[in-house]
């Protein structure tokens, strides 16, 4: 004889507040919405139960922490309450209440998760007065002369875009710079100057810009500004959106030495083509069989020396998306291309992150 199914426990209005005060405090959209879907564990319809282990990580770890007290007190309310409530008890889409959206966004935008912060925003079509709040406390404080802060709103502001031609539905727009950096490298340069690394130094800013702000609109705001302040602006961002930028700038001065090496083979080679190789030429091509390719592995950081320039390129954009500004494809071979360290020496940019070796 089949045993009858076991009751569900009531979900309680204290653990209903806890699970939407968990979610508001951590900025966590997809809990937010799970939450309210037909088998979400706070239907009392659903099979699912929240005292499960398996949705511990719904409920606070620490109940004393600062964000989460204040989302707490805000899901009592017995207006949202009943809301809350009433919406786990209806069948088709919820109507999600405003205000724990609202306190949502706000938190993860503090947390910096930008990007469930611009799907909360954009629930509640807010989202570009936001953006456009942060643009203008951003170029406010670089009137002010506060780069540092500056950059913080911009970063704040690119961090909330939106990508309204994703499929099958709008989508944030997500940084994705080793796509962005093979489209800035994406035709080999005709000539030397052609390579973005050695445009001239107000060009080369204004590429820098776009590239890395990823919406012309936003980097559009900066162009009217003093070419020092954009500098400025580009130095600032670099080191605040990528920690880790010191590390590449030294693996970057070891590719430069590398490269110039390299290219003394490559003299010694022209010389004995022409017949006016000298001993020490032939001495040192003996001992020189290193692979050009160990320069792009230098400059991503990757020991393998079997992968294709473009597979260097994006796996070193990935990890410092500013680093495609700063190199140039050269083909070295036959069917044998590198990526390459190349820089103007004018580029006060340059010196600024650290790149030239001293």
């Amino acid at each position: 004889m089949a045993r009858a199914p076991q009751q569900k426990t009531q979900v309680t209005d204290a653990v209903i507040a806890k699970s939407f005060a968990h979610t508001v405090a951590t900025g966590d959209i997809v809990n937010f919405r799970f939450l309210f879907i037909s088998y979400s564990p706070l239907r009392q319809d659903s099979t699912e139960d929240i005292n499960s282990p398996k949705y511990e990580y719904l409920l606070p770890p620490d109940e004393n922490e600062a964000l989460y007290r204040d989302a707490l007190d805000l899901m009592r309310n017995p207006e949202i309450l009943a809301h809350v409530r009433a919406q786990l008890e209806r069948k088709g889409p919820p109507q999600l209440p405003w205000e724990p959206l609202m306190r949502l966004a706000d938190n993860a935008v503090r947390l910096s998760k930008l990007t469930p912060a611009a799907q909360a925003y954009e629930l509640l079509r807010v989202r570009r007065r936001i953006q456009d709040e942060f643009l203008a406390q951003a170029d406010a404080a670089l009137d002010a002369g506060d780069i540092s802060r500056g950059v913080r709103g911009y970063v704040m502001a690119t961090g909330l875009d939106y990508d309204y031609a994703a499929f099958p539905e709008p989508l944030p727009a997500v940084p994705n710079y080793q796509e962005r950096a093979l489209i800035l490298h994406g035709e080999y340069p005709k000539n030397p100057e052609d390579a973005v690394a050695l445009q001239a130094p107000e060009e080369h800013v204004r590429t820098g810009l776009h590239y890395l702000l990823r919406n012309a609109e936003i980097a559009g705001r900066l162009e009217s500004r003093p070419v020092a302040l954009r500098i400025s602006f580009l130095e600032n961002w670099v080191r605040q959106t990528d920690p880790l930028w010191d590390e590449f700038a030294g693996r970057y001065r070891q590719a430069c030495a590398l490269a110039k090496e390299y290219g003394e083979r490559l003299e010694r080679e022209q010389r004995a083509e022409q017949g006016q190789q000298t001993l020490a030429d032939e001495v040192e091509a003996a001992r020189d069989t290193r692979d050009p390719k160990g320069i792009s592995a230098a400059l991503s950081g990757r020991t393998s020396l079997e992968l294709e320039w473009w597979q260097y390129l994006k796996d070193m954009a990935y990890r410092h998306p500013a680093s495609a500004l700063f190199v140039t494809r050269q083909i070295v071979a036959r069917d044998v291309e590198i990526i390459m360290p190349r820089f103007r020496s004018d580029s006060e940019l340059v010196r600024r992150l650290g790149l030239e070796a001293v």
